[in-house]
């Protein structure tokens, strides 16, 4: 008996939460990028025209919580006044038109608002993608250079290894608009085999 307590003691004992452990520190390097993205970031906000400015607080509160529950209790008190639950107000749209043809309204202008902030933000990641890809080129770029002089080390040396067929393959520098190009020709290949 006293074994089954001491195990369901043991069961209900939980292990103590041991939280991760904290970097020393950031490198320079990625301090200072942070940074600069901080900073850009900052100064895209303060160089915002009002109507960004306007479409984003608007977008912002269309999708919280609260613009929820005051719909809910607009609509709902709308609703009972007229269909008669509430007698204690008269009635003023008693067919709903005026609420249905208000909800239109707001759709049409949070439509247009979400809108605007949505082309903002694209044209945001465009910019990121741009980046991204100037990253990425700029990387694969560096490791093609030290795939040569490691390839290069590696004949001085007299080592040869099972990748040695791959390594012409591998010095070669990507060329992105060769890559666009071959991946525009795929699509229209396969946008030309699904309409046939």
């Amino acid at each position: 008996m006293s074994d089954q307590r001491s195990y369901r003691q043991a069961a209900d004992t939980k292990p103590p939460v041991v939280p991760p452990p904290q970097p020393g520190g950031l490198s320079p390097v990625l301090s200072r990028n942070i940074e600069a993205l901080q900073e850009r970031r900052r100064n895209e906000l303060a160089s915002a025209s009002l109507q960004d400015r306007v479409s984003d607080a608007v977008t912002r509160f269309a999708g919280s919580m609260t613009f929820v529950i005051v719909h809910l209790v607009v609509f709902g008190v709308w609703a009972l006044v007229n269909s008669g639950w509430m007698p204690i107000l008269p009635k003023w749209d008693e067919s709903f038109v005026i609420l249905g043809t208000s909800a239109s309204v707001e759709a049409i202008f949070l439509s247009t608002f979400v809108l605007i902030s949505q082309n903002r933000m694209s044209a945001a990641d465009a910019k990121r993608a741009d980046l991204d890809l100037q990253v990425g080129l700029l990387a694969e770029h560096e490791v093609t250079r030290l795939v040569a002089m490691v390839a290069a080390i590696s004949d001085h040396l007299g080592i040869k290894s099972e990748a040695d067929e791959e390594i012409p393959e591998i010095k070669q520098d990507v060329a992105p608009e060769a890559v666009l190009d071959e991946m525009d020709r795929r699509e229209r290949k396969v946008e030309a085999n699904a309409r046939a």
